[in-house]
């Protein structure tokens, strides 16, 4: 191997530890699993969810890296696209609501008696832009 090549390696692991460090870190000091776990009365669970987060991001670089193409009938992606889309979803309503982020926002917006009208325009929203950015750039 050349010096070169060498170094590319070098730079690829220290870049992956440290935004692997970094996520780890992120989660931890805000708790987020132990508050998706609470939020789902699962807590017997907790090492499921942690081991989950670990495989999806070490499967997640393994994808980015190698760009595979699987070719899986609508039966199996099905189930596969709604688990994930649940799991992102729990561990970002866990993130908000360790953040304490929709009663911040809704105090700044000025809407305070409109939390859950604010709370459907997100969730609607979110809905939307997915079903549109499945539906306009990966169905066709």
């Amino acid at each position: 191997m050349t010096i070169s090549i060498l170094f590319i390696i070098l730079v690829g692991l220290a870049s992956g530890l440290a935004v692997g460090s970094g996520f780890v870190a992120f989660l931890s000091v805000l708790g987020v699993i132990p508050r998706l776990t609470q939020l789902t009365k699962t807590m017997k669970l907790i090492s499921w969810y942690e081991w989950s987060v670990v495989l999806g991001a070490l499967l997640g670089t393994v994808g980015s890296l190698r760009d595979p193409l699987l070719s899986f009938s609508p039966l199996v992606t099905i189930p596969l696209g709604l688990a994930g889309g649940i799991f992102v979803g729990m561990l970002a309503a866990a993130l908000t609501e360790v953040l304490n982020v929709l009663p911040i926002l809704a105090k700044r917006v000025r809407v305070d008696d409109k939390l859950e009208t604010l709370l459907m325009a997100i969730v609607l929203g979110k809905v939307f832009g997915s079903l549109f950015h499945w539906i306009y750039f990966i169905g066709r």
